[in-house]
């Protein structure tokens, strides 16, 4: 089965330094600025070419404020005080950071059937027991809907990771847990789902579960108690031995077993706010540890006193870079 995509350049050239300014400058006109003010952010835009490719990724943005969520919108709209005015450079530095990806994903998100539904937020977790006994815990920046039906119980997993523990037998109808690459069914159970790009991923704890692919019914597969496998719309995987570590996310911990540094801030990233980056000198360096998910700063203090790594921030903290230490 193909890997999942990569990254979609965010930065696209322009420095988080340029971006931020811009989106300083962004505030700065937009809340009352004199003459003086827009000759000096022109001044500004003319001296460097990074500050004109952030300016016009900035004036791309302002094109959209009409629409921005208002949560990010008032406080640029309207005079602020210093606190408010600060936290508006910071929300729309993150969209300057994303544009366009970041403000198409956001209105994307808001149109999904999972936003009004079981959800949690970046690096929440949260455990809901159903109607019929069964619980199931979300990971962060999960999504879930419920539909229980005379025929059925279906859990419909829209994003992000959940570990399943079925209810008592007792209730005839079949559970199910499904993504868009398919149907997974377990039998008295405790498992594990996520949601990767272009696939799922599956974990079988206790029971087994079959798996249904969306579109190719013929390659449905049992996977047994202690296996792990991935699946997408017309494939499953040759299930192997389950890693302990996968569900160390429901203890708040991530467990690194000789893993390669880019790989483990791909999974811390999931937990946190911002951007975790790992500079290509340094993404190869295996490390091994277990990490608080719920505490990013002291997981990149637990890795730069270990490990031969620093950490640079850089916009108050919401571009991280972890590179090669002087």
């Amino acid at each position: 089965m193909p890997a999942d995509a990569g990254g979609c350049g965010l930065t696209a050239g322009v420095s988080p330094r340029a971006l931020e300014q811009a989106a300083e400058w962004l505030v700065r006109l937009q809340d009352g600025a004199s003459s003086a003010d827009r000759a000096a952010c022109e001044i500004w835009r003319a001296s460097d070419p990074q500050h004109a490719l952030a300016w016009e990724r900035a004036e791309r943005l302002l094109g959209k404020l009409g629409t921005l969520p208002p949560q990010v919108a008032m406080p640029v709209l309207n005079r602020a005080p210093d606190a408010a005015r600060r936290n508006a450079v910071t929300r729309i530095v993150a969209l300057l950071l994303a544009a366009p990806a970041g403000w198409a994903g956001w209105r994307y998100a808001q149109s999904q059937p999972w936003a009004g539904g079981i959800h949690t937020a970046v690096g929440e977790h949260r455990t809901v027991t159903l109607a019929d006994g069964t619980r199931v815990t979300l990971n962060t920046a999960s999504a879930i809907d419920v539909r229980f039906t005379a025929a059925e119980r279906l859990i419909v997993l829209r994003n992000g990771e959940i570990l399943v523990r079925s209810g008592p037998p007792r209730d005839a109808r079949p559970l199910r847990v499904t993504t868009d690459d398919g149907i997974m069914q377990p039998l008295g159970t405790v498992f594990n789902v996520r949601r990767h790009a272009s696939s799922t991923g599956l974990a079988v704890l206790e029971g087994a579960v079959r798996i249904t692919p969306a579109n190719n019914a013929n390659a449905a597969q049992v996977i047994s108690a202690g296996s792990q496998t991935r699946f997408n719309q017309r494939h499953v995987a040759q299930p192997c031995a389950a890693a302990a570590a996968l569900t160390a996310w429901t203890t708040g911990m991530l467990l690194a077993d000789g893993m390669r540094l880019d790989e483990l801030a791909a999974e811390l990233s999931r937990y946190r706010n911002g951007l975790l980056r790992v500079d290509p000198a340094v993404a190869t360096l295996r490390v091994a540890g277990a990490f608080p998910v719920s505490d990013s700063e002291r997981t990149l203090d637990m890795l730069v006193s270990t490990y031969p790594v620093d950490a640079v921030q850089r916009l108050r903290g919401y571009w991280i870079t972890l590179i090669p230490r002087a």
